[in-house]
């Protein structure tokens, strides 16, 4: 019954418009953190422009837009996000793009009812036509939580029942469940709509308290962050055994600054990479090799426009990895 169900799981994904285009062995794919603009002299960005740059960024042959989950503004963190609502925001750009998908990365699970993430998960993904993703983190802002009057110490163990909760919701008519952190439903309601192919790509951001092998088995791919995520070897040798050898994908996420310099070498940090256009295709072939299926690039501390950004990423970068 178990390989019954993974293998429907698996049918379901590779016919999702999304996830079958942002994921795929043995290629390497680019997504960009909202608001794909530099804003490096403060905490919140020109929304302004950002409407322009996702249309050119969907032009470009760019994969997916990643929208965060940052409801507060935290001057210890020093980062707003895309500062709208991802779910609400999500709305928005699927009318107004045609190819390049939309996730969050992440949706904080345990700060939010997963009934109401289910809702909107699946609301998104039909008004997207099959091409959002849903980002799961137990999030890392941990001052959010007493205002939500939440429970930080028990963040992972909400995190796995509240995924528990959206799968019965998005993939059984009429579902039953108790859980012990959320409510129950006893059979008698059934949650509409449903997703396009009744299944939400849904993705581990970060590891959310989880171990990797708990990760492997319940999600539909994982994508970490900091300098350890670049250790492809090690990663994947660990990632392929939680995965039991099903093709899930794996991607880290960084802060990130194209040079205006195409020979410029790669700079790296703890959690940042940056280079001219030459460096980073050689080190991203590289990486392709060794198993990375997906780089998330936030350009906050980019001082470069925009849209120059994007032009040259989408017409010197994207095409060496098609």
């Amino acid at each position: 019954m178990e390989n019954i169900e993974k293998n429907n799981v698996q049918s379901a994904l590779k016919m999702h418009k999304g996830y079958s285009q942002v994921f795929q062995p043995d290629k390497l794919t680019f997504g960009f953190i909202a608001p794909i603009a530099g804003y490096p002299n403060g905490p919140i960005p020109n929304m302004n422009i950002f409407e322009k740059v996702v249309r050119q960024a969907d032009q470009s042959g760019i994969d997916i837009i990643w929208l965060r989950d940052v409801p507060f503004l935290d001057p210890n963190f020093g980062d707003a996000g895309q500062v709208y609502d991802p779910m609400v925001y999500g709305g928005l750009l699927a009318g107004m793009t045609k190819r390049i998908a939309i996730g969050t990365a992440g949706i904080v699970l345990p700060l939010r009812d997963p009934i109401i993430v289910a809702k909107q998960a699946a609301t998104l993904d039909q008004l997207s036509g099959g091409r959002f993703i849903l980002g799961l983190s137990s999030g890392d802002r941990q001052g959010e939580y007493p205002a939500f009057g939440s429970n930080f110490e028990n963040r992972a163990e909400r995190y796995r029942e509240a995924r528990g909760i959206i799968r019965s919701l998005t993939e059984e008519r009429f579902p039953n469940y108790t859980s012990e952190y959320y409510g129950n439903l006893n059979g008698s309601l059934d949650l509409i709509p449903k997703p396009v192919v009744n299944h939400i790509p849904t993705i581990a951001i970060g590891r959310a308290g989880q171990s990797i092998e708990w990760i492997g088995e319940n999600m539909d791919g994982w994508i970490w962050h900091g300098e350890p995520a670049r250790h492809i070897s090690l990663r994947m040798k660990q990632w392929n055994d939680a995965t039991d050898g099903i093709y899930k994908p794996y991607g880290y996420a960084h802060f990130f600054d194209l040079s205006e310099d195409p020979e410029a070498p790669i700079t790296f940090g703890p959690n940042y990479l940056a280079g001219g256009r030459k460096a980073l295709i050689n080190f991203w072939n590289q990486q392709q090799k060794g198993g990375l299926s997906h780089a998330v690039l936030n350009p906050k501390p980019s001082f470069r426009p925009a849209d120059e950004m994007i032009h040259e990423f989408g017409e010197y970068i994207v095409p060496q990895f098609r």
